[in-house]
């Protein structure tokens, strides 16, 4: 199960690539029965928006959006054309905006950054459903 889409590198990008993301994970769960929990579905258009957000701020130009089931987890794959791969800034609560990586290390159960050719390929990994014990994407509750 994988959904992909070249985006062109304009700010309607990232409410579109957020549609196709809450688009593929419905689609997962009605045609295919796999669980996809209200988190999940939230968190995957958030970690698609800073993304591609990211991509369009550092990187302008065509990106690459890629969507797919791996077991229990959706993968999002965001590739742009910048080299230069991304750093999680040290936390500030002073510092406004820049956060968006930060809260996506947070929230990921996985997330990799590989250098390309040309640009670079983030894949990023979100559980597709909460743990019955309560844990959400693999960590235990606070």
């Amino acid at each position: 199960m994988q959904a992909a889409v070249a985006l062109g590198g304009d700010s309607a990008d990232i409410a579109r690539a957020r549609h196709l993301a809450a688009g593929f994970l419905t689609r997962v769960q009605a045609e295919h029965g796999l669980p996809v929990s209200q988190r999940a579905l939230d968190l995957t258009q958030l970690v698609v928006s800073e993304l591609v957000t990211n991509a369009l701020k550092y990187a302008p130009g065509p990106m690459l959006l890629d969507l797919r089931i791996a077991g229990d987890v959706v993968e999002i794959v965001v590739w742009d054309s910048d080299p230069v791969l991304p750093v999680a800034r040290a936390a500030d609560a002073g510092r406004v905006g820049q956060h968006g990586l930060e809260i996506v290390m947070a929230v990921a159960q996985g997330f990799e950054v590989q250098r390309e050719p040309v640009g670079k390929r983030v894949t990023v990994r979100l559980a597709l459903a909460d743990d019955p014990d309560g844990a959400v994407n693999g960590r235990s509750p606070l």
